[in-house]
């Protein structure tokens, strides 16, 4: 299989600090909020707000659903202990299922419930998140990757509801990479990915392919120009499947833009 191109996690991690002081500075505010939610991407985003800002001047908040993993529970937790970081664990919970019996009415079309119950989950963090961002005069520092980003793996307006992405450049592996470089629990970078938003869930799973083989299509889609069919033999891999991933970029880019403004 092609590698990637070589990474410097430690460059990077200078870069991203960088980033983040000077955003939280130019918005005029006094540090940043995010949701803890057990993973890596969460993980890493936290240990780098905090070395760019402080513990003082970062919140995270545990927001578990009942699809949330007793092992995520633990792992966000851990997080924000090894940090020092304030915020609470609140459980949306009771705010989801109040939202769908408002919502619910029996004309609705049952075709995609499942997934726009899903996503709900995710918009209610991003407004709690945001309640306490004004209180606490913060930005809310969001936790996507590119990898993920690039395929539309995210909840617009959920948890891509945010002021800054300091990881949205970078593929899966090297969220890794920087996790190891930083000192994130071994528990957390070895755990399999999940969006928590559904029962027995995981990432590779719902995407249909594993995250080193995603990152390489990806690699070679946007940053190579390769084609289709030099994709599959590169990476032996169905045409089908790179034409599906590809479908998969095109289809989400309303999900990575700003809504579009008509000039008069």
């Amino acid at each position: 299989m092609i590698e990637l191109p070589k990474f410097d996690a430690e460059l990077f991690i200078k870069k991203a600090c960088k980033f983040i002081k000077e955003t939280v500075n130019n918005a005029h505010c006094e540090g940043v909020v995010l949701g803890l939610s057990g993973g890596i991407d969460s993980a890493v985003v936290a240990y780098l707000s905090v070395k760019a800002l402080g513990s003082s001047n970062v919140r995270g908040y545990i927001l578990p659903s009942k699809t949330t993993s007793d092992d995520d529970l633990r792992d966000a937790q851990l997080v924000k202990d090894s940090l020092a970081i304030g915020g609470d664990c609140i459980s949306i919970e009771d705010f989801h299922v109040n939202f769908l019996q408002l919502c619910n009415r029996k004309t609705l079309p049952a075709d995609n419930s499942v997934l726009a119950s899903a996503n709900v989950k995710p918009r209610i963090r991003m407004s709690i998140l945001y309640y306490y961002a004004t209180i606490f005069n913060s930005l809310v520092i969001g936790t996507g990757n590119r990898t993920e980003l690039s395929v539309g793996y995210f909840t617009k307006y959920g948890d891509g509801g945010v002021d800054l992405l300091p990881i949205g450049d970078l593929y899966k592996e090297e969220v890794v990479e920087v996790a190891k470089c930083l000192g994130v629990p071994e528990s957390i970078i070895e755990k399999p990915p999940t969006a928590g938003l559904l029962p027995e869930q995981t990432d590779e799973k719902e995407l249909g392919m594993t995250y080193p083989i995603l990152d390489r299509l990806l690699y070679l889609y946007l940053d190579k120009s390769d084609g289709i069919e030099e994709i599959s033999e590169k990476l032996q891999l169905d045409v089908a499947e790179v034409e599906r991933i590809a479908r998969l970029y095109d289809n989400s880019e309303h999900k990575r833009n700003t809504a579009p403004i008509l000039k008069k």
